[in-house]
């Protein structure tokens, strides 16, 4: 029964479900949830350092479970979004409702939808892939595969990723730079494997001029078929979880640097160079993600088998109550500030 502790993951659109069916101030339940009730469950609940020994570990790396658990993900973030189209077209809406409404399937949007296609998109067969882009299209963020599987992994930590915060830089400022930069980087990137592999810009190799045609068809489609009101809370909704994607990118990488060595490259991304947490709730709630300095060692390496290491900078909290943190400046840097090893000061842009 261990092994079904990730279907805890599903509670948060669970309680997005609940909110949308039942309406009314009920639609606050996901951001109160995500926000209140799983920081508190993380303070409360042990922190748990332990790592699987090798036989066992294979024995996870090998148990079909932890895929269907993510593959679950799927019909239930597109669940969800049909429930929301259902909402906006039949009923007349409050204002307090369709914030309610935003932010809950937004948040669900980030962290069951653009999180498992995080965990998707490193996998090496196909239609993992393919299934990883499929769950980014509603957050419109379908650039991401190519940027951070190729951009923010090989230059995490350092100036060169949008990714990457710097010290003293808030949460706010962090989305606008983070979001317009690896937007530019994903094109960047696309012309650079288009040009190695010798090919032009209108080229069926052409992943970014997919992903533009996809999404804007998806936008299109919303707005032909549901209407200006429907498509505005498709698109706020998919902007709230890009906003939580980013939030996380935020915290994972905050004020740390890799020092450039006497040939000009940087040292190789370690143990050192993100921000771990070990506390139950955000472990499970985001498959793992917080043992993000072993992601970064080995990407492809499966959710389920992530390790902790003890020289990895540790957060004082879970990456869901270090997300609230993070919306007060002051107290952010306060706590994480003195937390960051000398020398891996990353200094403002």
């Amino acid at each position: 029964m261990k092994d079904m502790k990730y279907a805890m993951a599903l509670t948060l659109p669970a309680t997005a479900f609940f909110g949308l069916l039942m309406l009314g101030y009920w639609t606050f339940t996901t951001p109160i949830y995500a926000f209140v009730l799983v920081p508190l469950l993380e303070m409360i609940l042990p922190v748990d350092p332990s790592n699987y020994g090798p036989e066992e570990r294979r024995t996870k790396e090998r148990k079909k479970v932890f895929d269907w658990m993510l593959y679950s993900n799927i019909p239930v973030v597109f669940g969800l979004l049909a429930l929301l189209l259902h909402r906006t077209t039949t009923d007349a809406l409050s204002l307090h409702e369709c914030i309610g409404i935003v932010l809950s399937v937004g948040i669900v949007l980030g962290t069951n939808g653009i999180n498992v296609a995080h965990e998707l998109g490193h996998r090496k067969e196909m239609y993992h892939r393919v299934l990883a882009k499929i769950l980014l299209l509603p957050s419109h963020y379908m650039h991401f595969y190519i940027e951070h599987n190729y951009g923010h992994h090989a230059h995490a930590a350092t100036p060169e990723d949008p990714a990457t915060a710097r010290i003293n830089q808030t949460v706010y400022s962090f989305w606008i730079t983070s979001i317009v930069r690896q937007y530019g980087n994903a094109w960047r990137i696309q012309m650079r494997l288009l040009r190695k592999d010798k090919q032009g810009f209108f080229n069926i190799k052409n992943d970014m001029l997919w992903y533009t045609l996809v999404q804007a068809g998806y936008l299109c489609g919303m707005l032909f078929l549901f209407g200006p009101f429907t498509f505005f809370m498709a698109l706020l909704a998919g902007l709230v979880g890009i906003l939580m994607l980013e939030t996380v990118n935020y915290i994972e990488h905050y004020g740390l640097m890799r020092h450039k060595l006497a040939s000009g490259r940087y040292e190789r991304v370690g143990e050192v160079h993100s921000w771990n947490s070990n506390h139950v709730m955000g472990r499970i709630m985001l498959f793992e993600l917080t043992r993000h300095s072993d992601h970064h060692y080995k990407a492809s390496k499966k959710y389920q088998v992530l390790e902790y290491h003890d020289q990895s900078p540790q957060m004082p909290f879970g990456y869901p109550t270090s997300m609230v943190i993070s919306f007060f400046p002051p107290l952010w840097f306060a706590i994480m500030n003195p937390r960051i090893p000398n020398g891996m000061h990353a200094t403002p842009s």
